[in-house]
């Protein structure tokens, strides 16, 4: 009996002493683990969710690694997710070499003179490299950087968003949460957007365009234009031909099409462009697509209705700049001012034939006082008025004939006989008023 209870005490005793090394192995592993990692993978672990994916709270809620540094390396930016990545603080990163901090130069100067795209652009490139964080300790790298320049084309500053790629499936998931970012971003813009490939395939439709298109997103995907709109064969080859232009042409287009839709044309603002590799090779097309025809429609409704209220307004001023006046029993007098064109012309015998119609005027006077400048139409136009006039047995009387005017009158050949001519509207009233008497 005792002799089976040492062996038991043995065999526990060397079963502890075994989970003791496994334990002490364990930590050391722990420990070893922990050194190895940065701060940045523990803030993305704790925001893992049960099935390991990387939660969008901790991209919307996680700075990214921004550091920008001037030609000679030194650092003028430095954010709270370098620090997570790299260890040191801003204010011990500012200032100093970005190789001293890191141990790498990322984007070498050949890379920054090759780099030559306009910041309107937008443009970024993408280096790979090892570097090594304020512990020691070195992990691999992927720096996103664009060139800032000044105004007159040096450099100014590289800048660079870091992303630690140590971990691969870290990184295919957080690439994964970006996306997911975007497409939320695009799905909930009123614009169509897409993606298409060198052979007119869809690649990416925003849910926008899929409304438009009466289809779920997915059923629009790897198929050409022609397959899936509801366009005529007119309008859809109107398109393809804008698109051809854009990635002959390499560059960013932007206009407004109307496209023959159902007997009539449905009216867009279009901005497509060139979709292109890290070489600037074009490998797509892309397109932002916004219909504005209910906007251009009441905008051509706005037009007619303006121009309705012009031709109203010179209705109305070509009546106040023709007035018929009554002056005594069947006297009318009409003050002409300004210049006589020839649809004032046609007005102003309209108006003083009508007025002697309904007065039964025997005597009219056009008085020319405040007419600008007689020319061979106004001159004919005062004629062909009075002898209008005359057929309905008025009598015309013209007045304000200034000497230069009469000189023009005599220069031009114009026949006035049978029209009284006076020097002032004055005489011409009196003028009329005692034959009125008689």
């Amino acid at each position: 009996m005792v002799r089976e209870e040492l062996d038991e005490l043995g065999r526990l005793r060397a079963e502890n002493a075994a989970l003791h090394a496994r334990v002490e192995a364990l930590e050391g592993a722990l420990a070893e683990r922990s050194r190895g990692r940065s701060p940045e993978g523990s803030a993305q672990r704790d925001a893992t969710d049960a099935g390991g994916h990387v939660g969008l709270e901790w991209v919307l809620t996680t700075s990214p690694a921004l550091i920008h540094w001037r030609p000679d390396g030194t650092v003028t930016r430095w954010s709270d997710g370098a620090e997570r990545i790299f260890g040191w603080r801003a204010s011990e990163a500012v200032g100093r070499r970005l190789s001293d901090l890191v141990a790498a130069d990322p984007v070498t100067p050949d890379a920054v003179s090759a780099f030559e795209f306009h910041w309107m652009e937008s443009r970024f490139a993408v280096a790979q490299g090892e570097a090594r964080a304020r512990d020691g300790h070195t992990r691999p790298c992927r720096w996103t950087y664009t060139v800032l320049r000044d105004d007159g084309g040096d450099v100014r500053e590289i800048a660079a968003i870091v992303d630690d790629t140590s971990d691969p499936r870290r990184r295919e998931q957080m690439m994964r949460g970006r996306y997911q970012l975007l497409l939320q971003l695009v799905d909930n813009a009123c614009s169509s957007i897409f993606v298409k490939d060198l052979e007119g395939r869809y690649v990416f439709v925003n849910r926008a365009l899929a409304q438009v298109l009466q289809r779920h997103a997915i059923e629009v995907i790897g198929k050409k234009e022609h397959e899936v709109n509801t366009l005529t064969p007119e309008g859809t080859e109107m398109l393809l031909a804008k698109e051809r232009e854009v990635l002959a042409g390499g560059r960013v287009m932007q206009f407004e099409e109307a496209l023959p839709f159902g007997g009539t044309h449905i009216h867009f603002s279009t901005v497509k462009f060139p979709i292109l590799d890290e070489r600037g090779q074009a490998i797509g097309l892309g397109g932002i697509v916004t219909e504005i025809t209910m906007l251009r429609r009441a905008e051509a409704e706005r037009a007619a209705l303006q121009e309705k209220i012009i031709v109203a307004q010179q209705a109305a001023l070509r009546e106040l700049s023709t007035p018929l006046i009554p002056l005594a029993d069947r006297v009318v007098a009409m003050p002409l001012v300004g210049t006589i064109d020839s649809a004032r012309a046609t007005q102003i015998m309209e108006t003083l034939l009508s007025g002697i119609s309904s007065q039964g005027a025997h005597t009219a006077i056009l008085d020319i006082t405040g007419v600008r400048a007689v020319d061979t139409l106004v001159a004919d136009a005062l004629t062909r008025t009075a002898r209008a006039a005359q057929l309905l047995g008025t009598r015309v009387v013209l007045t304000g004939v200034r000497p230069e005017v009469a000189q023009t009158l005599v220069t031009l050949g114009v026949d006035l006989s049978g029209i009284t001519t006076l020097g002032t509207l004055q005489s011409g009233i009196a003028h009329a008023l005692r034959h009125a008497g008689r």
